[in-house]
């Protein structure tokens, strides 16, 4: 529970106590995604609906790391009893906190034909030097920045990242923006194709359960790690957990 709290802390924004940033600009020019048709119906993919438990059941093993689901029951020695399963669960318990920090790519230009042409605008430089100097402000040891390997966040984060001089960065694919679910309520001004939804889904959920799940048993102090990409997949990241 501690974690999703911290989720929380990262996506909401500023935060007494354990402050964390949510970056979030607007892009200039035109909305790429275009026409007023009416909203397609579509069946949602098999992941998604597999991600949708019941919202008055909160799912103790969302990230399969739940101590129970980690023990051998069936190893279990029957005279030493609820001694040595209680032993085995702190063992496979989380010691440690995960504090993690969801961070939007700032202001670009949206007309660029081609991806690597979206590049940061003056403000969107502006924006991540401010964001930089807030993190390092912070004066947290932050163990690595993950981000996407699209233009716009890296150029966001070699910004920042001047400002966390020896933070190690990792950048993947799999935070790249994309439609990882069908709004809901639709909206009338973006409106992906279907597969856009079945590949990007499939993907952005890879995301979720790679970089989002509660420390492992082995970690032994809290670690600060910082997630820059885009804005759907922030809202699927904090609606995905907020959902189990």
């Amino acid at each position: 529970m501690a974690f999703r709290q911290a989720l929380q802390l990262a996506a909401c924004g500023l935060a007494g106590g354990s402050a964390a940033v949510l970056f979030s600009a607007v892009a200039v020019g035109k909305p790429r995604a275009g026409g007023d048709a009416e909203p397609r119906a579509s069946e949602p993919p098999s992941w998604a609906v597999g991600a949708r438990p019941s919202p008055s059941v909160w799912d103790p093993n969302w990230d399969r790391r739940e101590p129970l689901s980690l023990v051998n029951l069936r190893k279990r020695n029957l005279e030493s009893g609820e001694e040595e399963l209680a032993s085995k669960l702190d063992h496979c318990k989380a010691k440690a906190t995960r504090h993690i920090f969801l961070i939007r790519h700032s202001q670009y230009h949206v007309d660029g034909s081609l991806e690597k042409e979206r590049t940061l605008t003056p403000l969107g430089r502006e924006q991540a030097e401010l964001t930089g100097l807030r993190l390092a402000s912070l004066g947290l040891k932050f163990d690595k920045i993950v981000h996407s390997s699209m233009t716009r966040a890296i150029e966001t984060t070699d910004i920042i990242s001047k400002h966390l001089p020896g933070v190690c960065r990792v950048s993947t694919d799999l935070l790249r923006e994309g439609a990882p679910i069908e709004p809901d309520p639709p909206v009338s001004h973006w409106k992906p194709e279907a597969v856009q939804y079945y590949e990007d889904g499939a993907r952005i959920e890879a995301a979720f359960r790679n970089y989002i799940h509660r420390a492992d048993a082995r970690q032994e102090e809290d670690s600060y790690e910082i997630f820059i990409c885009h804005a759907n997949v922030i809202r699927y990241i904090v609606c995905r957990d907020s959902s189990e």
